[in-house]
């Protein structure tokens, strides 16, 4: 009787520990669109607890290969779709809506031992992280005379990260073009521990993980060498980064939604949620909310369903997101 009791006990605590759920809805991809797509899922979960979110992090490249495999409704990613990534969905039946939800500037960082560094050039960084630097440049005295001679040691994003994508297209001139002697990794937390550490570091991440840092870490001017943007090295912020002086290390970040889940109800009650709902939550963890039009043309873009990449595979440096947006939506 006793064990029968004890049975029972322990079923009935094992039911209460597994609530059921109206709809759940599966989130993958970039670690940079990752605070803010969770902080959004966190307060829909107040609002709606019977739609289980599930927010992971695989990197922009991981995330595309499951979201391509139908295998996730939504997908984060710090970068545009690639051509090969949309053959992966045609071939799988897989459509998607793209939605920017908030812009980033990339923080290029050394340590607060780092007494010399001023600012860099996007030469210079174009100098240190091109592929033929790989076992070349090894000392600060080799990117700038001036510098004194320190070990050059390099912390940067993971290949698969659309992090890595951007800043290599960025500076470099074209992407996932960089040496490959660097500590390298997904988890932007290692890069911030390894920069902070290392007197001769230089690193690169999204400007929130910067924030979160700001004591461990200097974080460095950029001067784009564009004219037209002055001569002075900007610091990323929110006023750099939407007036496009911070110049090439500024990006849109974005949500891909497959055409299939754009048409469950619990999909269009999270979406409407994270349009409405982002212009704060950007702000709150640190990231740079878009315009209220560019939110709104964004919105737009999901409720008429229009497919497709706005970039199709093309550069998105410095591209006026807000005049993309208002072309695609006529």
């Amino acid at each position: 009787m006793k064990k029968l009791f004890l049975f029972a006990f322990l079923l009935v605590l094992t039911s209460s520990c597994f609530k059921k759920y109206d709809a759940k809805i599966t989130i993958d991809g970039s670690s940079s669109v990752y605070p803010i797509t969770e902080a959004v899922a966190e307060e829909f979960r107040e609002v709606e607890p019977d739609i289980r979110v599930t927010v992971g992090v695989s990197g922009t490249g991981g995330g595309f290969r499951k979201f391509t495999r139908g295998e996730t409704d939504i997908s984060n990613a710090s970068r545009p779709i690639t051509a090969i990534e949309i053959k992966a969905a045609q071939e799988n039946g897989i459509e998607f809506i793209e939605i920017p939800v908030a812009y980033d500037g990339l923080a290029v960082v050394v340590s607060t031992e780092n007494d010399f560094v001023d600012y860099l050039t996007i030469s210079e960084l174009k100098k240190i992280w091109e592929p033929e630097a790989q076992g070349v440049i090894k000392s600060w005295k080799q990117v700038r005379e001036s510098f004194p001679d320190v070990p050059l040691n390099l912390y940067g994003a993971g290949t698969s990260s659309g992090t890595y994508d951007y800043f290599t297209e960025a500076v470099v001139g074209k992407a996932k073009s960089s040496r490959g002697d660097y500590t390298a990794s997904e988890d932007d937390n290692v890069l911030v521990q390894g920069v902070s550490t290392d007197k001769g570091g230089l690193g690169y991440f999204g400007l929130a993980y910067y924030s979160e840092n700001a004591g461990k870490l200097k974080l460095v001017p950029i001067d784009d060498e564009n004219p037209e943007n002055g001569t002075a090295p900007v610091l990323p912020s929110a006023a750099s980064v939407n007036d496009g002086s911070y110049g090439p290390l500024a990006r849109p970040e974005f949500i891909y939604v497959s055409l299939k889940a754009a048409n469950d109800p619990y999909v269009q009650k999270f979406i409407k949620f994270y349009m409405e709902n982002a212009p704060v939550l950007v702000e709150e963890v640190g990231y740079i909310p878009l315009s209220k039009e560019a939110y709104q043309i964004a919105y737009e873009r999901f409720l008429k369903k229009i497919p497709g990449s706005m970039f199709d595979d093309k550069s998105h440096v410095g591209v006026d997101l807000i005049k993309i947006l208002r072309s695609e939506n006529e």
